[in-house]
């Protein structure tokens, strides 16, 4: 083997390495549409920070809401989430405040809040377990997705249990704060008068699922913040995660 030959072997191993790299890496920036000039450019989450950067703002999102609802006032206070009378007693509820029991429809309304704020308390560790069974796929879809996406996916991973859990809660918390009692005196009242539409004074099952939707807007809520607000955003990690999603938006 002459020398001329060897020092062309010699050089294509040290380019080929060279060309190899370049081309791995124009590859993966071609792949994900970037347009890197510098290394101050801010760099693109790993897969692994994606995923910690997501369950990190739905722990956040998820976690304020059951909070702010659970507390005192949280669904008697916010006209939003404000559980009044089922849609099929509204006409009782006129009918009896006409006839002067204002005191007892409003002693229904505030028991029906008062237990609704206590089921919130059990919604933590119901959306911590949704979060931590996540896949790859539920990540990318959430992140990538529309502005209600994480909303959407707890409402479909998480009603079943919160309803089953919520019931019992509000169940006895309507017997302890009155409502039970309360609802059914107005019922019953309204029941008494001639002509009209007997009612059910059962309103454990109206509560429970008036309780799961005032949750889901809040959640809602939460997750548009996080989307929309950089303030919102406090670690490091979830500015970089949602920097990443703001270019990627579908």
């Amino acid at each position: 083997m002459n020398s001329r030959l060897i020092t062309c072997m010699k050089t294509a191993l040290l380019i080929i390495p060279s060309l190899l790299l370049f081309i791995t890496l124009s590859g993966y920036n071609t792949a994900n549409h970037l347009k890197q000039t510098n290394t101050a450019q801010p760099t693109i989450p790993s897969v692994s920070e994606i995923g910690s950067g997501l369950k990190e703002a739905l722990l956040q999102g998820t976690g304020k809401s059951s909070d702010q609802l659970s507390a005192l006032n949280g669904y008697f206070g916010n006209p939003a989430v404000k559980i009044l009378f089922p849609p099929q007693a509204q006409k009782a509820e006129k009918k009896l405040r006409q006839l002067g029991l204002n005191k007892l429809c409003d002693d229904v309304i505030l028991s029906l809040n008062r237990a609704a704020e206590d089921a919130a308390k059990q919604a933590k560790p119901i959306f911590i377990d949704a979060i931590k069974q996540m896949t790859l796929q539920d990540v990318s879809n959430i992140l990538l997705g529309n502005q209600d996406a994480a909303t959407q996916y707890f409402k479909r991973t998480t009603s079943v249990q919160l309803s089953s859990t919520f019931k019992p809660v509000i169940q006895n918390s309507l017997n302890k704060t009155g409502a039970t009692k309360y609802y059914g005196d107005a019922v019953n009242e309204y029941n008494k008068i001639p002509f009209v539409s007997k009612m059910n004074p059962d309103i454990s099952d109206y509560v429970t699922q008036k309780a799961i939707d005032g949750l889901f807007y809040q959640i809602a809520l939460e997750e548009l913040n996080i989307r929309k607000n950089i303030g919102a955003r406090p670690s490091p990690l979830m500015q970089k995660v949602f920097a990443f999603a703001d270019k990627n938006q579908k």
